[in-house]
C-alpha cells in the first residue's frame, strides 16, 4: 500500500481501466486537468474529443445501448454540465446505462456560488438514478464500482458523478476496485408455467418487446418463442431491433404513427405480454392502449426493476425478471397447440403492407429513398436517428435484422442522431452506419462532425432539409392554421458545411439522384453528408401541410 499513493484522477483513471472502460467522450475542462493527465499514460483508454458536451454525453449514451456497458462522458463544471444534461435525459428516458463525470470546484469554496459552482445533486437529482460527489480520493474505488452497478442493474440508467478538482489532485493508498458485474433478476420458474397456462388458454395473445435490456441472443429466443406458440410480437417505441422485422411473427412497432390495425389488435388482445418495456406513453399510444389502472387484457407484466412493476399498471402476473433470462426461458415453453382466432402472420402481412410508402409532393420521395435504403444496407447496418417529423420515416421504414441496429431516442430528443452514429462508427468500425436529421435536428448537435472528421469515421448522415421544424409546424396547423410562428428555417447549405469541415458532401433534389450520391458517400473514406431537399408540403407521411390545415379550418367553422 506505501508504494500504491496515487491521486485521485490517477485512480479514477485506474478504475475506469479496471472496469473494462476503452472509449471516453468529453470536452476538457480546468476542472479535471488531473484526470486528463492521468489518461496521457493509459492509451487503452481512448479519450474522444467532442465539440459540446450534450453530443459527448449523447455519444456515451449511445455507446451505451450498443454495448450493454456504461458509456462514459467527461465534462467540466457548470455550463460543461448543463449541456450534458440533454444526454442524461436521453439515457433516464432510455434506460441506457451511462456514466457522466463532472469536474467541481474545489472543496473548501462549496457553497460560495464559486465560479461555476452548481449543486449536481439538486440538478440532476430527479433524471438520474444516482447523483453523488466524491469527497475523499480513496474513496473512488468504492464509489466507481457503485456506479457501474448501479447504472446496469435493474432498469439501467444514468449516474452522475461529480469530482471536486482538489480531490483529484490528493494523494492517497488505496487498492483497486473488483471489476463490475450486472446483477441478475432470474424468472422464477413458477411465474413462466403460469405464463404459460395463460398463453395457453388465450385466443388473442399479443407480445410487447422493449426496455434497455436485451440482447442478440434474446432476439433470437424470442422469434422461437413466438414462432412456437404462433403469437404476434410488437416492438415498444424505437425499440424495433429486439426482434427480425422480417420474422414471420413480426407485427411492427407502437409508436408514432402505429399502424393502426396493430393498435387495434393489441386493443382485442385476451393477453398482453410485455416484455421489459415500462410501457411509456409514446409506447402506450398517449396511455390509452391499455386501461389504467387496471388493463381489461390479461395483463402480464415483465420487467427487471420492481419498482416499474405496478407504477402505472396493475398486471395480473407481473414478473420481476430480467430480460435476456426471461426470453431464454419463455423460448422452452413446450407448444400446447392453442387455437387462434388468427394466426401471428396474419399480422406480420399487415406490417409489410404498411411498409408501402405513399407518394407524397415534391420531386424527391422520401419513401422510395427508405425503400433503397432498405436494399442495399447490410442487414447488420446501424442506423440512427434523432426527433421530428423526418424520423416517422425511418421509423416506420427501416426493416431492422438484428441486435444493436436501431440507436434512437425514446426521450423524443432532437439532436440525437448524429452524435450516436459518430459513436456508433468509433465502436463499430466495420458496419455501416447511416443517421437520419432533419435540418433543425442536425444543426443542434452538427458541430459534431468536425469530431467525425478528426477520428475519420465512416458514415453517413441523411439530412430531411425542408426549411422548418416540421412537428411543431405540423402541430400549428392542425391547431391554430395559418397563423405560422417561430417555425421557419432560414438553413445553409449543408453539403457545402459538409465539405467545409472536410467531409464529403452531396445536394439531392430529386428521388433518381439518391442512389448514386449513397453510393458516393458509401465510397467515401470519411464522414459524408447527404442533404435531401425535400417539400415543405411533405410534412407527414399521412397527409400534406395544406391538408392538415385545410382540415383544421374546416373544423373550426
Amino acid at each position: 500500500m506505501a508504494d500504491n499513493r496515487r491521486t485521485g484522477g490517477q485512480i479514477l483513471v485506474d478504475q475506469l481501466r479496471c472496469h473494462g472502460a476503452d472509449l471516453l467522450f468529453g470536452v476538457p475542462g480546468e476542472s479535471y486537468l488531473a484526470v486528463l493527465d492521468a489518461l496521457h499514460d493509459v492509451p487503452e483508454l481512448r479519450f474522444v474529443v467532442c465539440r459540446q458536451e450534450g453530443g459527448a454525453a449523447m455519444m456515451a449514451e449511445a455507446y451505451g445501448k450498443l454495448t450493454g456497458r456504461p458509456g462514459i462522458a467527461l465534462v467540466t463544471r457548470g455550463p460543461g454540465a448543463t449541456n450534458a444534461s440533454s444526454g442524461v435525459h436521453v439515457a433516464q428516458q432510455d434506460s441506457t446505462p451511462l456514466l457522466l463525470f463532472i469536474g467541481q470546484i474545489e472543496r473548501a469554496a462549496v457553497g460560495r456560488d464559486a465560479f461555476q459552482e452548481v449543486d449536481y445533486r439538486q440538478m440532476f437529482g430527479g433524471i438520474a438514478k444516482w447523483v453523488t460527489q466524491v469527497e475523499d480520493a480513496a474513496r473512488l474505488p468504492e464509489v466507481l464500482h457503485r456506479a457501474f452497478v448501479t447504472a446496469v442493474g435493474g432498469r439501467p440508467g444514468p449516474v452522475v458523478i461529480a469530482l471536486p478538482e482538489d480531490m483529484l489532485l490528493d494523494r492517497v493508498a488505496v487498492e483497486d476496485g473488483r471489476r463490475w458485474q450486472r446483477p441478475v433478476a432470474w424468472p422464477d420458474p413458477a411465474a413462466i408455467g403460469r405464463l404459460g397456462e395463460l398463453l395457453a388458454g388465450a385466443r388473442r395473445p399479443v407480445v410487447i418487446l422493449g426496455g434497455g435490456v436485451w440482447s442478440e441472443t434474446a432476439r433470437q429466443a424470442i422469434e422461437r418463442f413466438a414462432a412456437t406458440h404462433d403469437v404476434p410480437v410488437a416492438a415498444g417505441f424505437r425499440r424495433q431491433d429486439h426482434i427480425d422485422n422480417l420474422h414471420p411473427c413480426y407485427a411492427g412497432d407502437l409508436g408514432i404513427g402505429a399502424d393502426p390495425r396493430l393498435v387495434e389488435r393489441v386493443r382485442r388482445a385476451d393477453l398482453v405480454i410485455a416484455l421489459g418495456t415500462r410501457l411509456s406513453e409514446m409506447t402506450a399510444q398517449g396511455y390509452g392502449l391499455l386501461d389504467i389502472p387496471r388493463p381489461r387484457q390479461r395483463f402480464v407484466h415483465i420487467h427487471p426493476d420492481p419498482a416499474e412493476l405496478g407504477r402505472v399498471y396493475q398486471a395480473d402476473l407481473p414478473i420481476q425478471a430480467d430480460p435476456i433470462a426471461t426470453a431464454a426461458a419463455l423460448a422452452e415453453l413446450p407448444a400446447t397447440g392453442a387455437a387462434r382466432d388468427e394466426p401471428a402472420a396474419a399480422a406480420h402481412a399487415h406490417y409489410l403492407d404498411y411498409l408501402r410508402p405513399p407518394a407524397t409532393p415534391g420531386r424527391l420521395q422520401l419513401g422510395e429513398v427508405m425503400a433503397h435504403l432498405r436494399e442495399r444496407l447490410p442487414v447488420d447496418a446501424i442506423v440512427t436517428n434523432g426527433a421530428g417529423n423526418y424520423a416517422v420515416w425511418t421509423t416506420r421504414f427501416t426493416t431492422y435484422r438484428r441486435y444493436r441496429s436501431q440507436l434512437a431516442p425514446t426521450a423524443g430528443s432532437m439532436g440525437y442522431g448524429f452524435p450516436a452514429a459518430v459513436a456508433a462508427a468509433l465502436l463499430e468500425p466495420d458496419r455501416t452506419v447511416v443517421a437520419f436529421a432533419g435540418d433543425g435536428c442536425f444543426l443542434m448537435t452538427g458541430q459534431e462532425l468536425a469530431t467525425a472528421v478528426q477520428y475519420g469515421c465512416r458514415l453517413v448522415v441523411l439530412v430531411v432539409n425542408n426549411g422548418m421544424y416540421g412537428t411543431i409546424r405540423m402541430h400549428q396547423e392542425r391547431h391554430y392554421p395559418t397563423r405560422v410562428i417561430g417555425t421557419e428555417l432560414r438553413n445553409p447549405d449543408f453539403a457545402a458545411l459538409a465539405r467545409a469541415y472536410g467531409a464529403f458532401g452531396a445536394r439531392v433534389e430529386r428521388t433518381s439522384e439518391f442512389a448514386p450520391a449513397l453510393e458516393a458517400a458509401l465510397a467515401a473514406d470519411g464522414p459524408a453528408l447527404i442533404e435531401l431537399l425535400v417539400d415543405p408540403e411533405a410534412l407527414t407521411v399521412r397527409a400534406s401541410l395544406s391538408e392538415i390545415r385545410a382540415a383544421a379550418l374546416a373544423a373550426a367553422r
